[in-house]
């Protein structure tokens, strides 16, 4: 039976959304394609009819998970909630993001593994990161009175901390030390001289 284009694009965009979810939550190598597609209720062979190879499926899952910020901002102006620094700063290092990391940021949920990636996925991932920083720029700007300079070095410490803080938070097994974590490095950066 022939699938229509839109039903094919449907069901990349589905196979793209699960496999994003299970690399965070997993690992890179915590899944394999036939588990991935059998999840996604298709066969191994039809995995090769949406992509070349499993590192094209890694570099758009990759992809998807870094356009969280830019949905949030495009949300925003199309009547969302608004988003600044602070609430960016608040949502990365909350509870929530730490015991949901398949709902949330790559980098910092595969930060290890990315850097070992292959060079598509390693260069679509400097393009969002890079992205996610001139937000945070823009954002800073917003909120302080600072030069151009000032708020792209206070945007890349800021990128810098959430990521480590957030793997730091996951790491430990003291409840009480993953939540000072999170709390303390939200503070200093919302705060930098408290």
């Amino acid at each position: 039976m022939r699938h229509s284009k839109a039903e094919k694009r449907k069901t990349h965009k589905r196979i793209v959304a699960l496999a994003s979810r299970r690399f965070r939550e997993q690992g890179l190598a915590g899944i394999g394609i036939a588990d991935l597609m059998k999840e996604a209720g298709l066969t191994v062979g039809g995995f090769y009819k949406h992509f070349n190879s499993r590192d094209a499926l890694v570099a758009e899952a990759v992809g998807l998970a870094l356009e969280l910020w830019k949905n949030q901002v495009d949300a925003a102006a199309s009547g969302g909630p608004s988003v600044s620094y602070e609430s960016l700063v608040d949502e990365y290092l909350s509870e929530t993001h730490r015991n949901r990391p398949g709902a949330g940021c790559p980098v910092g949920a595969l930060a290890g593994e990315l850097a070992r990636s292959d060079k598509r996925t390693r260069e679509l991932l400097s393009r969002k990161i890079r992205d996610n920083i001139e937000l945070l720029v823009t954002l800073i700007r917003k909120t302080k009175e600072v030069d151009e300079g000032s708020a792209r070095s206070q945007a890349i410490l800021t990128y810098c901390a959430l990521v480590g803080a957030i793997g730091m938070a996951r790491a430990v097994s003291d409840e009480k030390l993953s939540r000072e974590i999170l709390k303390t490095v939200a503070k200093r950066l919302k705060n930098p001289g408290s």
